[in-house]
This record gives structure tokens, sequence and C-alpha cells, in this order.
């Protein structure tokens, strides 16, 4: 997919003559191709770097930004803390609060990621179970695809304080919300057996792998009617992806990564925490001198390191802005390129989509052909490993277990998430397409990587 440079850059990932993975509606306005190049010029070209749900990318303009931050630090390290450091966060907490239409500016933190978010929120769980307000065995509910840290923060902080966990077992590959809402009740139902309590839920707005979109807004209302004490969006990979309303979402607490869809350098993170009339029992697992001063002046002091993330969300909102429609308008050309580009990829392997494109985001699950012989999680990370070292190629291989519990021929066991960011072109996806044409025709499967 070349770029060209004109002002209006309105190709189409479909249109030959002209392959752009900007489609023809939605023009890029005041940046030029060649500047997009530029500012993701520090990429490793020789990779085809289809995996920006991992870690992100941030654009040279933006790490000019905090590079400034960090030489204001390093030149005057008192002047910076009292005088720069707590107004310079305030600035992207007001931006934040704008970006997910909080209420308050009191309800946004940031802190370093939404793993650390979940130990805050899980945090004053477990303490409300050791001191008694919650009953031993009282439940907690979370989405079987979890993220695997926030799993295990659920261990050390709920399961270990005496509470009893429920996994919503969600289908996929996935039709419908119906499909997942159905799931969802079916584990509230069970959180409430025994005369049990459902004290949390924690739903993903969009789950890691495999990558789909939940229909969070519906599970929160659904959680409200059954009486569920407090309800945690773990939204990882949702803010510069999918569309954020947290007061119509209507949960306790919400995080999302900046860094991931929003072009922040790493590692910065929001947590808004509805505003209650209760007292609240939140505090940043760092405790410095600033606890018991509430959350978003705890999490701004946690002692002596690198705040240039947290500051730098100013200077990314304007990079969104050179692009027509701001976020809006890159969140859209995302999504489109990265279905249209599944599509192919699904077309030329005779498999499907692990989701129905209304519940993707920029993220897509691309079924892999059952001949690579992916038959565990072992498999999986293998060939992925197998595609970045052989091949050039940056993509997280998902393992899927057959539902009958035998692999058989013809089965989707194995599916890429492919992702699309506005760096990425055409050329990227077709280096997949070959990649796993040319392993086919081999006769390659991922039994040959198990007896290297």
């Amino acid at each position: 997919m070349e770029h060209n440079d004109s002002k209006s850059n309105g190709g189409d990932v479909n249109h030959h003559n002209n392959n752009n993975h900007v489609s023809k509606k939605l023009k890029l306005s005041t940046i030029t191709n060649t500047e997009i190049r530029d500012e993701f010029n520090h990429h490793d070209k020789k990779v085809a770097r289809i995996n920006n749900g991992s870690f992100g990318s941030c654009p040279a303009s933006v790490l000019s930004a905090q590079k400034q931050w960090q030489l204001k630090f390093l030149s005057q390290p008192d002047d910076f803390y009292f005088n720069q450091l707590r107004k310079g966060i305030n600035e992207s907490r007001k931006v934040i609060k704008d970006l997910i239409n909080a209420e308050y500016v009191d309800e946004v933190s940031i802190v370093d990621n939404a793993t650390t978010a979940a130990a805050i929120v899980l945090q004053q769980i477990g303490w409300a179970f050791t001191e008694g307000i919650f009953q031993k065995g009282d439940a907690a509910v979370m989405l079987h695809y979890a993220y695997g840290a926030v799993k295990k923060s659920i261990q050390a902080y709920v399961s270990r304080a005496g509470g009893f966990v429920i996994e919503v077992q969600l289908p996929f590959p996935v039709n419908s919300n119906e499909e997942i809402i159905c799931e969802f009740k079916k584990a509230l139902e069970q959180g409430k057996l025994n005369g049990r309590k459902v004290r949390l839920a924690v739903i993903d707005h969009i789950t890691s792998m495999p990558s789909v979109v939940i229909p969070v807004k519906e599970l929160v209302k659904i959680c409200r009617e059954e009486g569920v004490d407090q309800v945690f969006v773990d939204a990882a990979h949702a803010i510069g992806n999918v569309d954020i309303d947290v007061q119509d979402i209507g949960a306790d607490f919400y995080t999302s990564n900046l860094h991931k869809w929003f072009f922040c350098p790493p590692s910065v993170a929001l947590l808004y925490c509805k505003k209650s009339d209760k007292p609240s029992d939140l505090h940043h697992p760092v405790v410095s001198h600033e606890y018991g001063n509430g959350l978003a002046i705890e999490s701004a002091w946690i002692g002596t390191r690198d705040y240039s993330s947290q500051l730098v969300v100013p200077s990314v909102l304007e990079f969104v802005n050179r692009f027509e429609g701001g976020i809006q308008g890159i969140k859209k050309r995302n999504h489109d390129a990265a279905v249209e580009m599944g599509k192919m990829l699904a077309k030329a392997w005779g498999t499907n989509l692990g989701s129905p494109p209304e519940l993707c985001c920029s993220m897509v699950m691309v079924g892999l052909p059952a001949s690579l012989e992916i038959s565990s999680e072992a498999d999986a990370m293998l060939f992925r490993t197998h595609l970045r070292d052989c091949f050039g190629i940056e993509v997280p291989i998902y393992y899927q277990n057959p539902r009958s519990g035998n692999i058989e021929d013809g089965v989707t066991t194995g599916y890429a998430r492919i992702s699309h960011q506005i760096y990425n072109t055409i050329d990227d996806y077709h280096k997949l397409q070959d990649a796993i044409n040319q392993l086919i025709q081999d006769g390659f499967t991922c039994k040959k990587l198990l007896s290297r």
C-alpha cells in the first residue's frame, strides 16, 4: 500500500490504482502521508507491525514533547516538582475528562497502566472482604477472556480475601451480543446461589485474546438490575479505538491505556471513578507521602520517577487533531481498514473472522488454515515466534480449543489477531498473507516447530 503525499490523501484499501489505507469518505486534511511516515520513522522497516494492540505506537512529535518534559525535570528538579508537575498532570486529566465524557475532573486519575488501575480497584474489594464489609464466599464475576494480569490480580486481592470468583464462559467465534449477554446472565445467577451476593463484576470493553468488543453498557445495566455492588470496566484497548462515554456506560470504575491506541508513550492510563456520596477507600498501591489526599493526588506522586508520559496528553491531542475528524476519524478509518484486511485474509485462506464487523474494533481475529495444525497455546506462541524470526511479521496468534475436544480436519483452531493503525499499509497484510500461503505450499505444520 503506497502512500501518496497529497493533502487530501483519499485512497481506499481496495482501490488497486491508489493503494491507501484511508477511505475516500474520510480524507486527511492537514497531515500528509509523508508526514505520517516521518512520525513513525523509528519503526523497524523490516517488520510488518500488525500488532499495535500489544504495545501501541507513539509518533515522533509526541516523543519530542516527552523529551522536553524530561529535560525540564532534569534541568531543575525542585522547580519541576513544586511548580510544574501537578499543573501538567491536571491539564492531562482535563483532556481525558472530555475524551471519556466524565462529569468531573476529580473522577479522573492517571496511573501507569490498566494493570495498576485494576490493583487499585481490587485492593479495596479485598479490604472489604477482610474487614467484614463483604461476607466470605460472596462472589466476583469476570469474563473467561479477561486479561491474564487482571485474573492474577483478582486471585491476589479477591480470592485470597475470601471472595468466590465466577468466570463468564463466552463463546468464540462469537456471532452476536445476545450470546455474550446470555452467558453473562448465567454467571450472575450462579453468583447468587446459596444466598451469596455478587459484590463485583469485572467487564472488559474489548477483550484482548480473542479480541471482541463487549456490550458493556448492556452488561452494566444488567448488573444494576441484579444488585451487583460494584462494576469495574477493564477497557485497556478502548481509548482511541472505540467510543467511550463513561456517564452513558454507567460503571463505577473504568480504565484504559492511553499508550495503546491514543499515541502516548508508555506508560500511561486513566482510571475513572464515578463520583459517589459514599466515602472512598481507593488508594494507589504505592504508598507515598500524598496518601490520604485522594486517589488522583496520590497517583500524581508515587515517588521520584519519569512522569513525562503522563504529561504529554495535550500534545497527543494536538497530533490527532491534525487528522480530519480527529480521534473519531482515526477510529473509523482504522476499524474499516482492519475489517477489510481481515476479510481479505480470510478469503485468501478459506477461513472466517472471529466475530462480525460490529463486534470488531481496530483489531480483528482472522482464522488461520487448519492445515497449519495449531493444536495448543504452545503451538500458537511458537508459530508467532516463527513468523517474527523467519518472515519479519509481528502478529499475535490465538489458539481456540475445538468445542468437540478433538481437532478434526478443517476445523479452525488458530487465529491471527491483526491490528490496523495509521502507520500500517496494505503491504503489511500482503506480507502475512504470502507467508501463510508459502508455509501451506511447503507442507508446514506446527509439529515441525516442536521437533526442532
